[in-house]
């Protein structure tokens, strides 16, 4: 997609422009890969006054900048460092200031002040001034191109979640299980998982962010897994909740039932122009009627793509509206101590009521199932 590439880089420059700057260096690896197709370990972009470089250091013995991914598109040079070594990000100050630049806009919320008192004295006479979120904002709407890499993404990870789904898990280790679906992640398309993998059984069920242990799967567990999917670069999230070996307590039952309502209230207000902080609430007063304010997350549900966790934040305080075209996740969850509790994590795109409302990529059912 070089045309895109350029495209992107080109309304990133009039951002740059218009906010008084005559250069910018984007350094988070994931903005770079969005602006230019590819990013080599270490790699900066510069938006230059004269031309765009890509700036990296070439390990010893590494011809060229091929990668994984391909190459930059024809209207991106490369600049290799001379000597290994080096930081590219400083090297792309002085080539900036080469070009005659009197400006750089630079994105402080990654760079640590280490780096950016390092571009400060190899080219004293740039004025520094900062992008800001500038890249995220960019990437919050997604075209065709990567919503389709989504979309296999999710396929990835709900296929390899059924086939976990269809084996033997009582008497199995949460960690063996997480090391499970990430195979079959690998197996069936994916560069990798899109974070690590969590499993949580009994107890541990329904525990957000909860790292597998060694504790095995016993009968009558809530078992709640949580994966994700990396294709082309492009992350995705799937969360789900069963019961292992036998049919559900009542309690269980109760409290599948609750989170299912409080996702499906989140996924309903999917709809452009919904304020961020309403499909939250949507999601997030489900549960506070139940009793359930206290321990929930900060926020609901967030955007994905090149990172997995990106803007928008569908949180109480967040601002902003969604527009169409946007991937987001819904994962509200309710963890009992000592006793378990359930997870229902969706990745979906924002889409108008004309074109069907929020298309849902990740489709593994949500019912409540005895394994």
């Amino acid at each position: 997609m070089p045309e895109v590439h350029e495209t992107r880089r080109v309304r990133l420059k009039e951002r740059v422009n218009a906010s008084g700057s005559a250069s910018a260096l984007v350094t988070r690896p994931a903005n770079v890969r969005y602006l230019t197709g590819v990013a080599p370990h270490g790699a900066v972009l510069l938006l230059g006054r004269t031309e765009d470089l890509l700036v990296h250091a070439t390990p010893p013995g590494t011809p060229g900048t091929a990668t994984a991914e391909g190459r930059p598109d024809e209207a991106l040079r490369v600049h290799a460092l001379p000597s290994p070594g080096g930081d590219p990000a400083v090297a792309a100050a002085d080539l900036a200031a080469a070009q005659g630049a009197d400006s750089l806009a630079v994105e402080e919320h990654h760079l640590t002040v280490g780096r950016y008192r390092a571009i400060g004295s190899v080219a004293p006479r740039l004025r520094l001034a900062d992008v800001g979120g500038a890249v995220e904002q960019l990437r919050v709407i997604k075209d065709e191109e990567e919503i389709s890499c989504l979309r296999i993404g999710a396929e990835i990870a709900d296929q390899a979640l059924g086939e976990l789904l269809e084996s033997i898990l009582v008497g199995r280790t949460e960690r063996h299980l997480a090391l499970e679906l990430e195979r079959r992640l690998v197996d069936h398309g994916a560069e990798g998982p899109a974070f690590r993998t969590s499993v949580g059984t009994g107890p541990h069920s329904g525990r957000r962010g909860h790292r597998p242990t060694d504790r095995r799967v016993e009968e009558g567990d809530f078992l709640s897994v949580c994966l994700g999917a990396t294709y082309h670069g492009y992350r995705c999230e799937i969360g789900r909740t069963f019961v292992i070996g036998t049919s559900p307590a009542g309690w269980q039952i109760e409290l599948y039932d609750l989170v299912f309502a409080s996702q499906r209230a989140g996924r309903e207000a999917l709809v452009p122009g919904a304020a961020y902080r309403d499909v939250d609430r949507a999601a997030r007063q489900v549960l506070d009627s139940a009793g359930y304010a206290e321990g929930l997350p900060e926020a609901t549900g967030h955007g994905v793509g090149l990172e997995i966790d990106e803007e928008p934040q569908l949180a109480p305080a967040a601002m902003g509206k969604l527009d169409a075209c946007v991937p987001v996740t819904v994962e509200p969850g309710v963890h009992l101590p000592g006793r378990g509790g359930v997870r229902i994590d969706d990745t979906l795109v924002v889409r108008p009521e004309a074109d069907g409302g929020p298309e849902l990529l990740t489709i593994t059912t949500k019912e409540l199932l005895a394994l």
